[in-house]
């Protein structure tokens, strides 16, 4: 592991400054990503920013409705938090199904927004990564790509992207409150990270040294009745093969509003916009829901190995909507 300096900040904007002056910093907060990632010699900051002692670790009712959480608000207190198990119980359950007990004590809102991708050809510096260093080539293209994107990929980089409460935030319209070199920024979960293109190593839209200080999710009634469904190769810690957030407001048995989002398809959290668009206004059944998750994969591109994703979201997407319908409209 590389050598670093190790720097506590008074507040955000000394923060900010820090990492505005250091090509090579980092901001530190539970570590459960970036530490693995400098054992490896994925990443190697010079200087290392521990926002862990700053104010950004509540989570607050907004007059509005809505809830303000902080960056560092640890991922377990966040599941565990009674407004977000009312509320949004798919945030809930997305960051119960993410990692163990152990990591969520530790990982924060802002870390697991900002997880780089876990694809193995990433993690191996012996390997070709256009993620890791720009030009070298993806490895991934047409090697081991099992658990990579059928959706938005480039021919740069089929890496998708890791998060499970990123899925639920882009479900859900949250915005990224951040501290910039210039200033206060805001963008839209939905806005923050980058689809691959010819530059996979911009993962997101935030300028560089920026620090993510909150998210505030805006107020959505029906997102009580919302769930977050996770596959993956075994029932403990692992990251999804295929996930959906999902939302239901039913009037009788039309659709009145649907929130739909997918994980572990694409370089970034996938907001189903087409399968929404198919749901509104028609009479709930299982087979709506299984012809809007084919409008929205339509424009899938299975690599090699990962073809079985495209079935697998669309089952997942009616099993999620069918158990928020309840039995009267499956």
């Amino acid at each position: 592991m590389r050598p670093f300096r190790y720097h506590r900040p008074a507040d955000v904007a000394e923060a900010v400054a820090l990492i505005d002056a250091a090509p090579d910093g980092a901001y530190l907060a539970g570590g459960t990503n970036l530490v693995d990632l400098m054992k490896l010699g994925v990443q190697r900051p010079d200087l290392l920013v521990d926002v862990n002692r700053l104010a950004l670790d509540t989570v607050d009712p907004l007059p509005d409705g809505g809830l303000r959480i902080g960056a560092t608000v640890r991922n377990s207190d966040l599941a565990a938090h009674p407004l977000v198990r009312q509320h949004q119980p798919m945030l809930s359950r997305a960051l119960l199904a993410g990692a163990s007990g152990q990591l969520r004590n530790m990982a924060t809102t802002a870390g697991n927004l900002l997880q780089r991708t876990r694809c193995v050809y990433f993690q191996d510096t012996g390997r070709a990564c256009n993620k890791r260093e720009p030009g070298t080539g993806c490895a991934a293209l047409h090697g081991q790509n099992r658990d990579l994107a059928i959706l938005d990929w480039s021919e740069a980089c089929v890496a998708t992207h890791p998060s499970d409460l990123a899925v639920a935030m882009v479900a859900l319209d949250a915005v990224v409150e951040a501290y910039e070199p210039d200033g206060p920024h805001e963008v839209p979960v939905t806005e923050l990270h980058r689809s691959p293109g010819d530059h996979p190593e911009r993962e997101t839209t935030l300028a560089r040294g920026a620090l993510i200080t909150g998210v505030r999710v805006p107020p959505l009634p029906f997102a009580t009745r919302s769930t977050y469904v996770k596959v993956r190769d075994r029932a403990s810690f692992a990251f999804a093969v295929g996930s959906v957030a999902a939302a239901l407001d039913l009037e009788g048995d039309i659709v009145r509003d649907v929130r739909l989002a997918y994980g572990a398809v694409a370089h970034r959290p996938w907001r189903a916009y087409r399968a929404e668009e198919a749901l509104r206004g028609r009479p709930f059944t299982a087979e709506l829901a299984a012809r809007a998750a084919d409008a929205e994969l339509a424009a899938a591109r299975p690599l090699h190995h990962n073809a079985f994703k495209v079935p697998l979201i669309r089952n997942i997407t009616v099993r999620a909507l069918t158990d928020l319908a309840g039995p009267v409209n499956r």
